[in-house]
């Protein structure tokens, strides 16, 4: 079963601008799915649109084969949503924001007591229990919005954004716990993010989503595999003013005048670098790999989009 299918799904608002032109996707029952784009690619327009707050202008969307269209109250049910903004009243108590969300959910009180505590414990929230959500910093408003999310045990989990603003250590641990009910309780997790690491890090399956339309899709090590190029930091001996033209290699400049970036096609010697350098008067200090191979490749697939349709 999919958690989740999508057919010729279109958004056009009334200003007359067309966000989705007709986007095909589906996410397989315990995935963890990364969607990604720029800023006013789709992304959160399809999100409204799956959980419900947003209204589509034609196709289909399938939640745990319920039709959002006839079988509204179903498909929401299996869905918790954590979004980008901070949504819960800011002087009720970290407990009460969880408690009322179980309760809208039929949970009974005694459940609803039980989940809540079990969930703010999980995310480091218990000891905030009776705080208004006022005193809480960016990141444990995060967690909360989690927490709330999961509390009527949702088999889909949608989250938009949901480490923008918080601390590193904050975001690992939350990788963690996201990993966690992915692989142990088996909860379908959609994640959208500016931070293409974590699509790297925790993701199988990706699509890429620009102008409305989905540019690529698949798994998060074919895609890699797609890009056939591998970029290394290089730092030199010596500022470098010129960039060097050394087929098949393509260089780049960093801020820094001494560090230079270059694009290697699988299976180029290194050797063959090197010395194309030092021919060049370019002595290399050290190197290292450029760690987000999936930025890379993002930034590539839409240069060559535009490119395309230009």
């Amino acid at each position: 079963m999919n958690a989740l299918s999508i057919q010729n799904l279109t958004k056009t608002y009334a200003s007359g601008a067309q966000a989705l032109k007709g986007i095909d996707l589906s996410v397989p029952e315990g995935d963890f799915f990364a969607l990604l784009g720029p800023n006013g690619a789709g992304k959160s327009t399809a999100i409204g649109i799956i959980s419900s707050l947003v209204t589509k202008t034609s196709g289909k969307v399938h939640i745990f084969e319920h039709d959002i269209d006839v079988e509204i109250e179903a498909a929401k049910s299996s869905i918790g949503l954590v979004p980008q903004e901070f949504n819960f009243n800011s002087f009720e108590s970290v407990r009460n924001i969880v408690m009322n969300v179980a309760g809208y959910n039929g949970i009974t009180r005694k459940l609803a007591a039980s989940r809540t505590e079990f969930y703010l414990r999980r995310l480091d929230l218990w000891d905030k229990r009776n705080a208004a959500s006022r005193e809480l910093s960016g990141g444990m408003k995060r967690r909360l919005m989690i927490a709330r999310a999961l509390v009527h045990e949702p088999k889909l989990l949608i989250l938009d954004e949901p480490t923008a603003g918080v601390d590193i250590e904050i975001r690992r641990s939350m990788w963690d716990y996201l990993t966690e009910i992915n692989n142990e309780n088996g909860i379908t997790i959609i994640l959208t993010t500016h931070y293409l690491e974590e699509a790297e890090a925790l993701c199988r399956n990706v699509a890429i989503i620009d102008g409305g339309q989905i540019i690529e899709q698949g798994a998060v090590s074919k895609l890699l595999n797609l890009s056939k190029l591998e970029t290394f930091v290089l730092d030199t001996d010596k500022p470098v003013q010129t960039l060097p033209q050394l087929p098949p290699f393509t260089f780049r400049s960093r801020n820094d005048s001494s560090q230079i970036e270059v694009d290697v096609p699988q299976g180029q010697s290194l050797n063959g670098l090197f010395d194309s350098l030092s021919s060049n008067d370019i002595v290399v200090k050290s190197m290292r790999t450029k760690s987000n191979r999936l930025e890379e490749f993002f930034m590539r697939l839409v240069s060559q989009k535009d490119g395309a349709t230009s």
